[in-house]
C-alpha cells in the first residue's frame, strides 16, 4: 500500500479516536509511535524520536519552573495582584491574564509564558469562583497571539524570516511582527473576554493537582471555631504558619491534656486554640485545658518546616496540608531566588546565547541546587501527560512530511487557485496551513507550506514578504485541536478539556486570522 494513503489513513484513525473521546488521549498518542513502526512509515527510532526533541525536553523544564514560582510564593503575590485590578469578574480577568500571558510569550517563547502563568491562572479561577476551564483556552489562545509580537516569540517566526530572506526578499526586523501582532493579541483577547463565556465549556478536570491554599480565607474560617485571631502578617511569613489538625484514632496523644500556649514535644510547636467535634465552640482559654480525644482539632504555629514533620506524623491528620498553606504565603521563602533564575532564563531565552533546552535544563538544575525544590518535588511537578501527549504527535509530523502526504494536500488545493488574482492564491495557501495545523505542530506546518508559497509568489513574480507574513499568521491559528500547538495540550488536563471542546472558541477566531492574513497583511506588506 502507498505510504501516503497510510499515512492518510493514521492521521484519520487518531482524529476519530481524539474526537470520540472513548479513549484517554494520553493511549492514543502512545499508539501513534507504534502504528508508524508498524506500517513501516518510520524507522523504530524514529518513532520513538519524539521523547528525545529538545521541544520535550524543554517543556517538562518550564512546568518544573512554574511548580517553583508557585511553591515560594510568587504566583500567590501575582495572583493577588491581578484579584486586586481585575476583581472577580471573568471578562476582566481574562483581559489582565491575556495581556500578561502575550506580552510574556513574546519574551521568552509560547510554552514558557502558559507554563508559566498556568498555576497562576488556576489559582486566580479558584478564588474568583471561576471553574478554571472558562480561563485556560483563552490563556493558550493569548499566548499564541503574542508570539506575533517579536522574531523570537516563536520558532515560526525565525523560520519564515530566514525563508523571506533566502527568497529574494529581506529578513523581517525584530518588532516587524508587531504591526499584524498587536491587532490580533487585542482581537483575540477581547474576544475571548467577550464570548468565552459562551463558547466555553464548565469542566472539572479528573485529578487536579494540589494548590496553594489562601492563609486568609483559612485564618478567617479558624475564627468562627477557635477563640483566636490569627492573623497573615502576624502567624504567616516566609518561615512560619499557623495549621489546623485532628487528633488521629488510636494517636499517643490521646488523653494528654492540652491548653493555649502550650508547646509539641518533638517539634515545638506552640498550640494555640483547641476546638471538641460537637460542641461547636472553642475550649475555654482561661481554664488548665482539656484533655485531648480522637477527633479534637488544635490549631498548632511554627516554623514550616516543623509544620511538614508535624503533620506527616501518624498521630494527628492535617485539615489542611502545610505545603498547600506555604504556597499561598505572597513572596515566601525562596522567592528572591526564583525571580532570580527566571530573570536570568528570560535575558538568555531572548538574546540566543543558548538554546532553549539548554536554558530550561539550567534553570532546573539552579533551582535544585539553590534548595528551592528538592528533586522529587521537580519530577512530581511535570505534567508527564502532557509530555507524553506532545511527544508521541512528533512522529506522525514527520511521517506527514517524509511520505509526501503534506504536499499532496498542499498540492492540491493550490491547483484549484491557479495563477489567479494574488488574494486568492493567500486565501488558499492559509488555508492549507490550518488544515495541516489542526494535526500537526505549527512549526511542521509552516515549513512544510513555505516552499509552495515561495513558488506561488515566484510564479506570479510578487514579493515573498506578504506570503511569508501570511503564513505566520495562519500558523499561529492553532486553535482547532488541542495537538495544533504545545500550549493547547499544556492546559488539556488542567481545564479538563475533551478533543472536540476547543474549536468551538477557535473557529472564529482562525476565520478572523486568515481575514487578517489575507486582506490586512498585504497592505502593510504590498505585493
Amino acid at each position: 500500500m502507498d505510504q501516503v494513503v497510510i499515512a492518510f489513513g493514521l492521521l484519520l484513525a487518531v482524529v476519530a479516536a481524539f474526537v470520540t473521546n472513548r479513549l484517554p488521549p494520553v493511549l492514543v498518542a502512545a499508539a501513534v509511535p507504534i502504528a508508524l513502526w508498524a506500517t513501516g512509515l518510520l524507522t523504530l527510532e524514529e518513532s520513538f524520536a519524539g521523547f528525545g526533541d529538545p521541544l520535550v525536553i524543554f517543556i517538562a523544564a518550564l512546568f518544573i519552573v512554574g511548580e517553583a514560582l508557585v511553591a515560594t510564593g510568587v504566583t500567590a503575590w501575582l495572583g493577588k495582584q491581578i484579584l486586586r485590578r481585575a476583581g472577580r469578574r471573568r471578562g476582566r480577568l481574562t483581559l489582565v491574564i491575556g495581556f500578561a500571558a502575550a506580552c510574556l510569550a513574546a519574551l521568552i517563547s509560547i510554552n514558557g509564558a502558559v507554563a508559566a502563568l498556568l498555576p497562576i491562572v488556576v489559582v486566580v479561577a479558584v478564588r474568583a469562583g471561576i471553574v478554571p476551564s472558562r480561563m485556560l483556552i483563552p490563556l493558550a489562545f493569548a499566548a499564541s497571539a503574542g508570539s506575533l509580537l517579536t522574531l523570537t516569540g516563536t520558532p515560526v517566526n525565525v523560520v519564515v524570516s530566514d525563508i523571506a530572506a533566502q527568497s529574494g526578499g529581506r529578513e523581517f526586523g525584530f518588532f516587524e511582527f508587531a504591526l499584524v501582532g498587536v491587532p490580533l493579541v487585542v482581537l483575540t483577547i477581547g474576544f475571548t473576554a467577550a464570548l468565552g463565556g459562551t463558547l466555553l465549556p464548565h469542566r472539572v478536570a479528573e485529578r487536579l493537582d494540589e494548590q496553594a491554599s489562601d492563609p486568609e480565607e483559612s485564618a478567617r474560617a479558624w475564627g468562627a471555631t477557635y477563640d483566636v485571631e490569627v492573623g497573615p502578617g502576624h502567624h504567616f511569613g516566609p518561615d512560619e504558619g499557623v495549621i489546623e489538625i485532628l487528633i488521629a484514632p488510636r494517636s499517643t496523644l490521646i488523653g494528654r491534656r492540652v491548653s493555649p500556649g502550650m508547646r509539641t514535644r518533638h517539634e515545638n510547636l506552640v498550640v494555640l486554640a483547641h476546638s471538641r467535634l460537637g460542641d461547636g465552640r472553642a475550649s475555654d482559654p482561661d481554664t488548665d485545658g482539656v484533655v485531648l480525644r480522637a477527633g479534637d482539632s488544635v490549631l498548632v504555629h511554627g516554623p514550616w518546616e516543623s509544620l511538614h514533620r508535624y503533620a506527616a506524623s501518624s498521630d494527628v491528620i492535617a485539615v489542611t496540608s502545610p505545603r498547600s498553606l506555604q504556597r499561598g504565603v505572597p513572596l515566601g521563602h525562596g522567592a528572591r531566588r526564583v525571580l532570580t533564575i527566571l530573570v536570568t532564563m528570560i535575558v538568555l531565552l531572548a538574546t540566543g546565547l543558548i538554546p532553549a533546552v539548554m536554558v530550561g535544563l539550567l534553570a532546573v538544575g539552579a533551582l535544585i541546587i539553590t534548595r528551592v525544590l528538592t528533586p522529587l518535588q521537580a519530577f512530581r511537578s511535570v505534567s508527564w501527560e502532557s509530555v507524553v501527549l506532545i511527544a508521541c504527535m512528533i512522529p506522525l509530523s514527520t511521517a506527514f512530511i517524509a511520505t509526501g502526504a503534506a504536499d499532496v494536500v498542499a498540492t492540491g488545493l493550490l491547483a484549484l487557485v491557479g495563477t489567479a488574482a494574488p488574494q486568492l492564491a493567500l486565501l488558499a495557501i492559509c488555508i492549507v496551513t490550518v488544515l495541516l495545523g489542526m494535526f500537526m505542530s505549527n512549526v511542521a506546518t509552516v515549513l512544510v507550506v513555505a516552499p509552495v508559497a515561495v513558488a506561488v509568489a515566484a510564479t506570479l513574480e510578487l514579493s515573498i514578504l506578504p506570503f511569508m507574513m501570511a503564513l505566520t499568521v495562519s500558523g499561529a491559528a492553532a486553535f482547532l485541536t488541542p495537538v495544533s500547538t504545545p500550549v493547547n495540550l499544556m492546559v488539556m488536563q488542567p481545564g479538563g478539556y475533551r478533543f472536540g471542546d476547543y474549536w468551538r472558541a477557535g473557529l472564529p477566531l482562525t476565520v478572523l486570522y486568515v481575514a487578517v492574513a489575507v486582506l490586512y497583511v498585504p497592505l502593510v506588506w504590498p505585493f
